[in-house]
């Protein structure tokens, strides 16, 4: 259709970061210091490295290896941030007071993901998610058309009307996300106790979830499934 396309036109000319967009609201669910912290599918490091002004060790990691090597590259040396190739299910770290996980469920298991990061998360700590479902309410529906004219407008304004290269944070590969938002809210409530879910403009949706210790072990519900 024309105006899908001089849309997307628009947008490429104009392009931000809607995951980034959400950095410093995530910040916000922080406490002001923590031990360690991991970023889940850290691409370039941009949270990361947000994360370590107030951790004493950062631990960002992704499965692409193109994008890792540009995170290092892009990382003051002096800062308490380590990349590593890995993913949320192959990662073997655990004991986080802080774990962070933007635009990265959809591309796995979800059930298997929001237990391994539920078990990688200290007692006490925070884990906060950024995701992407598919749209089966009308509330979703309703949001993704606002954010249609509001993702145009933060565009022109972020780049100031000018056409602009893509950050190297939007070159990484994507997939469209097809776990239904319901489902999703359903499965994180049944294996992180007390979660807090959100719908949010441009097309996500939060979670943050604190690890009290009276929480179930999410090791312990049973066989996982995708």
């Amino acid at each position: 259709m024309p105006l899908l396309d001089a849309l997307a036109r628009f947008n490429d000319a104009h392009p931000w970061s809607h995951n980034a967009h959400f950095h410093r609201w995530i910040m916000r669910q922080l406490p002001r210091r923590f031990d360690r912290a991991l970023d889940v599918g850290c691409g370039a490091g941009d949270l990361a490295r947000l994360l370590a002004t107030r951790a004493r060790e950062v631990h960002g990691i992704d499965r692409d290896e193109r994008i890792i090597r540009e995170a290092r590259e892009s990382t003051d040396p002096g800062l308490p941030v380590a990349f590593s190739v890995a993913d949320a299910l192959s990662y073997d770290g655990e004991g986080y007071d802080v774990i962070t996980c933007v635009a990265v469920l959809h591309h796995l298991p979800l059930t298997d993901a929001l237990v391994r990061l539920g078990q990688r998360l200290a007692p006490g700590g925070t884990l906060v998610i950024v995701a992407l479902t598919r749209e089966d309410t009308r509330v979703q529906t309703l949001l993704g058309l606002v954010s249609v004219p509001l993702n145009l407008l933060t565009g022109w304004i972020k780049n100031r009307g000018r056409k602009a290269p893509r950050p190297v944070a939007m070159t990484a590969p994507t997939r469209p996300a097809d776990v239904p938002y319901t489902e999703f809210v359903r499965e994180a409530r049944r294996i992180l106790p007390g979660v807090r879910p959100r719908r949010r403009l441009f097309w996500r949706q939060t979670l943050v979830w604190k690890k009290v210790r009276a929480d179930v072990d999410p090791g312990r519900l049973g066989t996982t499934h995708g």
